[in-house]
């Protein structure tokens, strides 16, 4: 039997070229999902009246008082499915959209790691909860994946309200953290380390760049822009895009884990020099694919790498990718796709190695080294060590936490509330 239909907007659909969304199907058969939308994993609600988001009453009257989930009060009239089963008829618009946008990017990006852990994915609050409730808060300028619910707000600061239920970044890197707290898992607080939650951030905007390359139309605009050259500045390296010309977070960075020597604050920044790293070999097994796939000679790849990081790499290296996507585009798209794949598999496997305890990111390195060697005896080892020793892991500690962690800290907030029994 076939899935069921969503429309889902692969970018923020203020970029013109993501205007419109993609249809796609999820792995849930037609007519299993049931008004919401709704499934033995996850259920979706649009309050009305909620008081405030999941969590600890804030403010310093706040008697403390906990909000989960299940939420008991009004809500709008959810998102029905068509005759066949399908929610890919419903308009952009309209609350009932944002319900199934929600859940369809939810179960499109669960389909896809799940795929590549070759198993069912628990959630990490299965203990109290059967499923997790997916809500809408409007008044939320964040958003959350917490002990039994996954909560999405909004952002206002260009002064309209683009709800983070449309968008897919800011979704697939909160399904990101649901999935290392199951997977890896959530430390003794005594025992957590500032790179525990660097290497969190990290994971979760992973999840999101690889989940998103599973949109034919995003890789297809993307080798169009680049011809391959993924280093150019492009849509799969915009992590949570929040309007036309700002990324809070991208991939494609230059830090190195030297500037942490001393110290650190945010874990965001903290989690730089491990994304980094992790792309940069994205793009080297793409090239060695490209070489596989007979895209770009051998020579082409060690000149790239030659150049990289040079002033003359543009001007050099953007000529010979236009000239070789031009030749054989087609198989430009299947190496992107390989690549893709061969990531999200590596990175499946070696957080399935780590302990959640004293978690450094030396740790997260010598296991994707070592899920490198158990899948084909270590080909692609000297990429990885040389990447990660660029970033300095490995050769550098982080030290201390400087400051106490803000109130936009995610390693202090509602993800990590949990039950004490």
């Amino acid at each position: 039997m076939e899935g069921t239909r969503f429309r889902l907007y692969p970018q923020p659909r203020f970029l013109e070229e993501y205007a419109e969304p993609e249809t796609v199907y999820v792995s849930s058969p037609a007519g299993s999902l049931a008004p919401g939308p709704a499934d033995h994993r996850m259920y979706t609600v649009y309050p009305v009246g909620k008081p405030r988001p999941y969590g600890i009453a804030p403010g310093p009257n706040s008697d403390e008082s906990v909000l989960s989930p299940p939420w008991t009060g009004d809500v709008l009239p959810p998102a029905m499915p068509d005759a066949e089963g399908h929610f890919d008829y419903l308009e952009p618009g309209t609350p009932q959209f944002l319900a199934a946008h929600l859940f369809g990017t939810v179960r499109f990006v669960l389909d896809i790691w799940e795929d590549y852990f070759d198993r069912e994915i628990p959630w990490h609050s299965a203990k109290h909860f059967d499923r997790i409730e997916l809500t809408i808060h409007e008044t939320l300028e964040n958003a959350y994946s917490g002990y039994g619910f996954l909560e999405m707000g909004g952002d206002s600061k260009s002064g309209k309200f683009e709800p983070f239920s449309l968008n897919f970044d800011v979704i697939a890197h909160e399904v990101g953290h649901a999935i290392i707290y199951s997977e890896v898992g959530v430390p003794d607080p005594t025992a957590a380390t500032g790179e525990y939650f660097g290497f969190h951030e990290s994971a979760a905007d992973l999840v999101a760049l690889i989940s998103s390359l599973h949109f034919n139309s995003l890789v297809e605009h993307l080798l169009r822009n680049t011809s391959g050259n993924l280093y150019r500045l492009n849509a799969v390296n915009r992590m949570a895009e929040l309007s036309g010309n700002k990324q809070i977070r991208i991939a494609a960075n230059d830090e190195r884990l030297c500037s942490f020597a001393q110290g650190w604050v945010k874990e965001h920044k903290l989690s730089q020099p491990l994304t980094g790293a992790f792309f940069d070999i994205l793009v080297d097994i793409f090239h060695e694919c490209l070489v596989d796939y007979e895209c770009i000679s051998p020579q082409m790849e060690d000149l790239s790498d030659k150049l990289l990081a040079t002033p003359d790499y543009a001007p050099i290296m953007q000529e010979l990718f236009d000239e070789a996507y031009a030749a054989k585009s087609e198989e430009f798209k299947l190496a992107l796709i390989d690549a893709r794949d061969i990531m999200g598999t590596y990175l499946a496997d070696t957080w399935q190695l780590l302990d959640r305890n004293d978690l450094n990111f030396i740790d997260v390195a010598r296991a994707f080294e070592t899920v490198d060697r158990q899948h084909t005896g270590g080909r692609y080892h000297t990429i990885i060590r040389g990447n990660f020793e660029m970033r300095d892991i490995g050769l550098v500690e982080v030290g201390p936490q400087l400051e106490p962690l803000g109130e936009d800290s995610h390693a202090n907030s509602v993800r990590t509330l949990q039950p004490s029994v």
